[in-house]
């Protein structure tokens, strides 16, 4: 029976061959999508573990986050900035959950993140989730949720206002094309939580800072800011 279930196994890998998103090999088990040779060679930032590292102090004097991390470096050219590209503009949803599911086991290396009630994922304006077909954001936190069983309230937060991409914005340029974005569905709901926003790249955080802007004029609620990699 064990010998028919290796011979079945390896008929559907050779007819539907699952491959390393990062740099293309076989040796890769059907439930993950990095090999081990690629997982092990991602730069960790180790930020999870640190109160007031780079991430948590870019939002020092901005807004009150209780704390702030990034799993990875981004730099150009790097197998990260591949698997967000794969994430946001080649359709590869289970990278997204299999990204989230490593940033889970960063934040419980660190303990600072324990106590966070829920997660919400930073929205996507409506036009631009349709065309792409998710919601990258989204896509991360159902990976982090199979790690840390947190409630996940995708529609919590809104983008009301479409933006044009801000990749070659400068900072005051980003945060003057957030202004009045975001609104907050049921703030009932959010009240006296602590909550955990996610993004897959954190570079200026004007986008992450007017998400959470709205979401701390809820009373008693306290967030929290999470993203796969930190552009250096």
């Amino acid at each position: 029976m064990g010998l028919l279930k290796e011979w079945t196994n390896d008929f559907l890998h050779l007819v539907f061959p699952h491959n390393c998103t990062g740099c293309g090999s076989d040796i890769v088990s059907d439930d993950q999508q990095l090999c081990l040779r690629c997982t092990n060679s991602l730069p960790v930032t180790n930020f999870f573990n640190q109160p007031g590292n780079p991430v948590e102090t870019s939002f020092y004097g901005r807004i009150p986050v209780r704390n702030a991390a990034a799993a990875y470096y981004f730099t150009k050219d790097s197998l990260i900035q591949h698997l967000i590209f794969q994430l946001k503009y080649r359709g590869n949803k289970q990278i997204g959950a299999y990204m989230g599911r490593l940033l889970a086991n960063e934040m419980i290396v660190g303990n600072r993140f324990n106590d966070v009630d829920l997660l919400i994922p930073l929205p996507l304006n409506p036009k631009r989730e349709l065309k792409r077909g998710y919601n990258q954001a989204t896509q991360i936190c159902l990976g982090i949720q199979t790690v840390l069983d947190k409630p996940l309230l995708e529609k919590a937060v809104v983008r009301k206002v479409y933006t044009e991409t801000q990749t070659h914005m400068g900072r005051i340029n980003r945060w003057q094309n957030m202004d009045g974005v975001f609104a907050v569905n049921s703030p009932e709901l959010l009240q006296g939580k602590h909550i955990l926003l996610v993004d897959d790249v954190v570079t200026t955080g004007a986008t992450l800072e007017a998400c959470a802007m709205e979401l701390l004029k809820i009373p008693q609620t306290t967030v929290s800011i999470a993203t796969i990699a930190y552009t250096l």
